[in-house]
């Protein structure tokens, strides 16, 4: 139990790193957002953050949303996607399935029929492919209320989309008007 505690523990640190502030052990992503390994590491341990190779393995294969990445030679490594940092993950667009889903919390849906999907902090609206995911995403606070995005019409009338390396749907946003469920 302990173990698993620290791994979910070792997973937001390393979000919070690289998404959204690898300042804070002074490290630098390059423009794909990738940091060395051993950089990571090192610096993570002078800011009293230990982490073996083994742990950095185990929290990249075993992140159920699959937040991080090695590079192909297992040298660097990257969050997928969420970003807050300028990064270019590289993505190509691609098409997307006719129906995407996005989960929220319940404080969100009024804005959300008003405003349509926005990516907020971060660089893109996140989609998920099923509605499963959809639910746990959104469930993070409370409650979880699912739309269903026609993702087909939207490619349709001309928005890009990028799939990150762990299947998460990207856009840069979905007006109202290709959103249901709620």
């Amino acid at each position: 139990m302990e173990d698993n505690r620290r791994l979910i523990r070792t997973s937001k640190f390393l979000s919070r790193v690289l998404r959204h502030d690898p300042g804070l052990i002074g490290v630098t992503l390059d423009k794909a957002g990738w940091v060395g390994v051993t950089e990571l590491l090192d610096a993570a341990a002078a800011h009293g953050r230990t982490l073996s190779r083994a742990e950095l393995e185990r929290v990249v294969a075993e992140n159920d949303k699959r937040r991080f990445a090695f590079s192909g030679d297992g040298l660097r490594i990257r969050a997928s996607q969420g970003h807050t940092v300028p990064v270019d993950l590289g993505y190509e667009e691609a098409a997307p399935p006719a129906v995407l889903f996005h989960g929220t919390h319940p404080g969100a849906v009024d804005a959300i029929w008003r405003e349509g999907l926005r990516p907020m902090q971060r660089h893109a609206v996140h989609l998920s492919p099923d509605r499963a995911t959809a639910e746990r995403v959104g469930g993070r606070r409370g409650r979880p209320v699912v739309f269903t995005v026609d993702t087909g019409a939207m490619a349709a009338a001309g928005f890009a989309f990028r799939v990150s390396a762990n299947g998460v749907w990207l856009t840069e946003r979905v007006p109202p008007e290709f959103l249901g469920g709620g």
